[in-house]
């Protein structure tokens, strides 16, 4: 969640090439900002029809899942092209820059831990994605190829230990789940709180590290040649749509959704629609039916290799538009990298704009979509005048402070 606020570089023939003269790539933080208006879309409009069925909705068809997702993996290849983009950093300078990570990080937690004392109705990410820093710190100084092979192990074992695990922690009393947002009081029991943001909360740490591995290995690649974001985006589309697929016909035609239904013993209840949206709440425990899934917040190896090809897929697309961009010499992705760049401030007004209506009506005359589109017009326009006046977010200030002061003599 850093921003770049460098003027843009020229070539030989003085013209603008698109990009920030410390060569940051603004289709990064254009795809940042589309996962910001997607979670904030999730947060905001129905996921479910108000019926009996609980017919989704296109909103939580399309970003139920996906948007909170490409924020993770976007945060591995922020930490990717910030340590030697495809030559990692090695030694001293590896050593400070997983410093300045760790101390960013811990901002982000302060951040969350804030935001989780506050009466909201939806799940805020903040200190789950402050851990999944903190977490991959040992993987920043790999290289492309072992890099390939850990987020493939963690892609396939992650869920089934994670399966196996959760019944356990759960068992306890009381269980070792919050239910609620993490918060500074939660502090005082230490084990409660580890094992619901590695296991048990909305964004199990354990399984999304496999986001941040998939994004380092994105960030590895050299993202600024031709074909690499046509790689992105063809190889990730085939991907997600082949793991969607089989995830589906497991359910549907192999018998999967059946024997699920049975072990629920709930009759009428929607679980066809559940699976299509966010199985969030629902005990994944009791048959392996359930890693069979690739429903959305289910932590199975075809969900996170869904929303990981999801994600590639959205980076290469917006890679392309800022390679389009620089030809026509047009800044196309001014609106979404503006937003993109200062996700974290405008992540917290989000959060803080919902809780502040929490329980109350909303205003006369307003609807649901007036205030999505009201929060996410006010995101964009903010976006946009930081990145025209080349400003940092105030958070993001806070957040590149805390990482120049980790990496000392070293920072650039």
């Amino acid at each position: 969640m850093t921003s770049s606020r460098q003027a843009r570089s020229t070539g030989k023939t003085g013209k603008p090439t698109g990009r920030p003269a410390t060569g940051r790539l603004y289709g990064i933080d254009a795809a940042r900002g589309l996962a910001l208006l997607g979670m904030m879309a999730t947060h905001l409009l129905a996921t479910f029809e108000q019926n009996a069925n609980l017919t989704p909705t296109w909103i939580g068809l399309a970003f139920s899942g996906r948007a909170a997702a490409l924020f993770a993996v976007l945060a591995g290849v922020g930490l990717a092209l910030s340590t030697g983009k495809h030559q990692p950093l090695a030694g001293s300078p590896l050593w400070a820059a997983r410093r300045g990570v760790a101390l960013r990080a811990l901002v982000i937690a302060a951040v969350g831990l804030t935001l989780g004392g506050l009466e909201v109705n939806l799940a805020i990410i903040l200190v789950h994605y402050a851990l999944l820093f903190l977490c991959v710190l040992p993987f920043m100084g790999l290289g492309l190829k072992p890099l390939c092979a850990w987020a493939a192990g963690w892609l396939l074992a992650s869920p089934v230990l994670a399966y196996l695990l959760r019944p356990w922690l759960l068992a306890g009393t009381p269980p070792l789940k919050l239910g609620h947002n993490p918060s500074w009081e939660d502090l005082g029991t230490p084990a409660r709180l580890l094992a619901d943001l590695f296991f048990t909360g909305y964004y199990p740490v354990f399984q999304w590290l496999s986001y941040l591995l998939v994004g380092l290995v994105i960030g590895r690649l050299a993202l600024s040649k031709a074909q690499v974001p046509v790689l992105l985006l063809v190889g990730g589309t085939v991907t997600a749509v082949l793991a969607k697929t089989l995830g589906v016909t497991a359910m549907e035609n192999w018998g999967g959704r059946a024997a699920l239904e049975d072990l629920l013993n709930a009759p009428g209840y929607p679980l066809k629609s559940i699976l299509q949206v966010n199985l969030t709440g629902i005990p994944q425990e009791g048959s392996w039916w359930w890693l069979a899934s690739a429903a959305p917040h289910s932590g199975t190896t075809l969900d996170l290799l869904h929303t990981s090809a999801v994600a590639a897929a959205v980076i290469g697309a917006c890679l392309l538009l800022g390679r389009l961009a620089e030809w026509v010499d047009l800044d196309l992705l001014l609106p979404l990298r503006g937003a993109g760049a200062m996700t974290l401030t405008l992540y917290t007004l989000h959060v803080w704009v919902v809780s502040a209506l929490y329980l109350k009506p909303l205003p006369a005359g307003w609807t649901e979509e007036g205030m999505y589109f009201a929060q996410a017009g006010a995101a964009v326009a903010v976006g946009v005048l930081f990145a025209l006046l080349k400003w940092r977010g105030p958070l993001e200030l806070l957040g590149h402070a805390a990482n120049r002061a980790g990496r000392g003599s070293q920072a650039g």
